[in-house]
């Protein structure tokens, strides 16, 4: 005898994509974020400061009411799309 139900782990649809990110105030602000630190990312270090340092200070000069915890969100996601976009550049690697 031949059982026809579902299975009960089968996966969804893939048109019934749910979002998972929350942080919508970041998300906004995402793109032109990217392509204001995007050049820190090709060097490690420039005039004895870490880049990362400068990235970030860019980002709160140019978001000043973003709290440090979404300015640092902005930084690991940049860092992330830079090495999937540049096959694992440097992207503040030490």
């Amino acid at each position: 005898m031949c059982n026809s139900a579902a299975p009960t782990n089968s996966v969804a649809p893939t048109n019934s994509f749910t979002e998972r990110r929350k942080n919508h105030e970041v998300r906004e602000i995402f793109d032109h974020a990217y392509t204001l630190i995007e050049p820190f990312f090709a060097f490690f270090e420039w005039g004895g400061k870490h880049l990362k340092d400068l990235a970030l200070q860019r980002l709160n000069e140019t978001y000043p009411k973003l709290s440090q915890e979404n300015l640092h969100i902005l930084i690991i996601a940049a860092e992330r799309v830079y090495r999937e976009r540049n096959g694992g550049g440097h992207a503040f690697a030490m």
